[in-house]
Formats: structure tokens, sequence, C-alpha cells
């Protein structure tokens, strides 16, 4: 049987109910612009609520995280909390009647006569065809977890940094943790104060910084060019941390603000720097592989309790 279409008219069509997509919706509400908000997964702040580990919190401070026309509530931490995002996104979508259609998988997507045309699939098996003057994809971008080839033959258990909670289920076991990003750094440190023997890999160069050090550059960014402010942090970071390769950790020839500057800085060739606080770096034994080496095997005596 045939599904079901049904043709659906606006100005504006928004893909994805992240932040820059409530946002965008947010600000053309105010403007009395008619937009409609397709996301894929059934509710506001999926991502957070579902696919991310208890103890998750912003890496940057919160007023560099507000959306637009609405602070945080005065009392926020500085550093805001995965249960204090939750709370703030869905009071931001009341506040602005942001109410997005759930459960829309897009298929299709083609400009046409000076139209925007999506077909989109929805879970009442029905298709909805969308026209619109304007198209704004905000689906983010790291929405899609990625395993390595490496646990091939892995005998252990081995899970994504999206389906990881908290530690006490690794206490006093040896976790192998792949990746130094923001999630690789906080689980590393999460598992080892469950007293889990913990080993991080390092697949490219890492910048070392605390959180004062960063509070300091998105200050200094207001009166100095950000090439300028990069190198005085990477300075401070160096007096702070010292030769941080003892650890594994190579720096970058280029620190944070910069590389965060770059547009394809999420490509192949190109890896986001990362900030860890100095009481985390005891803890890791890691290990830098040079980016063409190929894939260590990891023997599972090495790796499971």
């Amino acid at each position: 049987m045939s599904k079901e279409i049904k043709s659906i008219d606006t100005v504006a069509l928004i893909i994805g109910a992240r932040p820059a997509g409530l946002a965008t919706s947010a600000c053309l509400n105010r403007l009395n612009i008619p937009n409609i908000v397709a996301k894929r997964e059934e509710c506001n702040a999926s991502l957070w609520k579902r696919r991310s580990y208890d103890c998750l919190k912003l890496h940057f401070a919160k007023k560099y995280c507000e959306l637009p026309n609405m602070r945080f509530p005065p009392k926020t931490p500085t550093f805001v909390s995965k249960s204090g995002l939750v709370s703030y996104i869905k009071e931001y979508a009341t506040r602005f009647n942001v109410s997005p259609r759930y459960n829309r998988n897009v298929k299709y997507v083609c400009f046409k006569d000076g139209r925007w045309v999506v077909e989109v699939d929805n879970s009442a098996e029905r298709s909805e065809v969308y026209s619109a003057n304007y198209l704004v994809v905000a689906t983010g971008e790291n929405s899609e977890g990625v395993i390595p080839g490496l646990v091939e033959g892995f005998e252990g258990e081995y899970l994504h940094s999206s389906e990881y909670k908290k530690g006490e289920k690794f206490a006093e076991k040896h976790v192998l943790v792949v990746g130094s990003g923001n999630s690789g750094m906080e689980i590393a440190y999460d598992a080892s104060k469950w007293d889990a023997n913990v080993s991080l890999v390092v697949h490219s160069p890492v910048d070392v910084l605390t959180r004062e050090i960063v509070r300091i550059g998105m200050w200094l960014l207001r009166f100095f060019p950000v090439k300028l402010v990069d190198r005085w942090c990477l300075l401070l970071a160096k007096l702070r941390f010292g030769d941080t390769s003892r650890y594994g950790l190579i720096r970058p020839d280029k620190g944070s603000f910069m590389i965060n500057t770059n547009p394809s800085r999420h490509s192949e060739n190109i890896h986001n720097p990362h900030s860890v606080l100095i009481h985390e770096l005891s803890k890791y034994q890691s290990h830098y592989f040079h980016r063409n080496s190929s894939s260590p095997c990891i023997p599972p005596s090495q790796t499971q309790n």
C-alpha cells in the first residue's frame, strides 16, 4: 500500500531542532515570519537527554552559550550541567513558541521553480512534502557515532561515548579510551575516579588548557585579534603545564582558538584541540600515534579485567 502524501507550504523550513535550529525558529517567530521545524528525533535536546554521560557539562562559560534573547537563570553555575541545559532548552522553546515536528526524517531535498521542495517521512506511515521559500539546515555536526575498526576481533566489552553514562561499572577494570576529544577526556577522568586503570589513545595533537585560561582567552577576544589571543593562551598553558609530552600529549602548532576558526576543522586532516584540567593529566597513560600509522592491535588480556 502506497503512503499518503501531504503537501505543506511555509516561508521557512528548518531541518533540525538543536540549539541553532531552535534559535532560528525563535528569531523568526519574534518577527512573525511563518516557519516549520522538522526534527528526526522524538523530543527536544535528545542528544543531551539520551546520548550523553551523567557528568557532562558545557565546555564554555554559560554567557558564551546562551541562545538569542534569553539568558540562563541567575543561579546557574558558570559551566552548565546536563540537566541545567536540558531545562534551559525546554524553557526556551516554550517562551518563543517553537514547536518542532518530531519523528521527521528527511528523504529528499531539491530547489525547483524558485522554492525548496523537501520530502519527509514521519512515524505515522505518511510522507510530507514541504515547499518553502527558505531552507535552514541545522542538523549539527556530530550526530552519528563512529567506532573504529580496531575493535574487530576484540573479545571484551566496548561502547561508543554516546552510550557511556558513568564509570561505576568499570571500577577496578582496565579501560582504554580511544580519542582525546572533550568526551574522551571527560570519560577517561570519570572512569579514573572509580579506580579504573585508564589508558588514553591520542590520535592527534592536544591543546591542554584550564578553564581559567579559556575564560581569559574569551575575555581577551573582545579587544585583540584571535591569532594574538591564541598565542598568549598557548604561552599560559605552557607555563602552567610545562612539557605535556611526558603524558603522551603532543601540543599542536596552533591553539584551540585558532583551530576553531577554521571552517574545515572537522575534515579528514584536521582535528579539534581539547581542554583538560591539570589534576586529570597524572591519571592518564597516553599513547600518541602518528596520523599515517596503522591501527594498533589490542589484545583482550590488556584491556579487559
